[in-house]
């Protein structure tokens, strides 16, 4: 490869970990043509980029930036995925990858400058969908002034059976 075509590539790297939300370094020996192609689908439809490149390339565009966190894991056969807007999807799909592929391991990632574990990954995975946080976020936010006016309500309501009970109290007490 030529010089000129690794600075493209270095360049080109450097801007997508710029631009990512999580970068995820994973190792993919021992997998073949058609596994690694299913892999690629799964993420192109989670929008996801996923690089192979070499480690050194790697390095080097890690020099400036939080992925330089991580360069140490830069060994064997390293890809990387990048997503820049959902960091979940990404660990979603290649943690599930992992389960289904032995040889296929995640080795860490960087999410907003800090450093995560392939277990810190494989449980970031497991968390909802935005959309389903932000559902959730929308029930809490609904559920506090649903509640406030049912607790203002029962006020004039208690007053008014009090006042009902009053009533019924001074009535039998002039009845008698």
């Amino acid at each position: 490869m030529k010089l000129e075509d690794k600075k493209q590539i270095v360049d080109d790297l450097e801007e997508k970990f710029a631009r990512s939300k999580i970068v995820i370094l994973t190792n993919f020996t021992g997998l073949d043509v058609a596994t690694m192609s299913v892999l690629r689908r799964q993420l192109r439809e989670a929008k996801v980029e996923y690089r192979v490149v070499k480690n050194s390339l790697l390095a080097r565009a890690s020099e400036n930036n939080s992925v330089a966190l991580i360069k140490d894991k830069m060994k064997e056969a390293s890809a990387v995925a990048f997503s820049y807007d959902d960091p979940v999807a990404p660990a979603k799909v290649l943690s599930a990858f992992a389960k289904e592929n032995e040889k296929f391991k995640v080795k860490a990632g960087v999410l907003q400058g800090k450093v995560l574990s392939a277990d810190a990954i494989v449980a970031l995975a497991t968390l909802p969908s935005r959309e389903a946080l932000l559902g959730q976020v929308l029930s809490v936010m609904i559920g506090v002034p649903t509640a406030m006016v049912r607790a203002l309500n029962n006020i004039p309501q208690k007053f008014l059976y009090a006042l009902i009970a009053l009533k019924e109290q001074k009535e039998q007490a002039i009845t008698e």
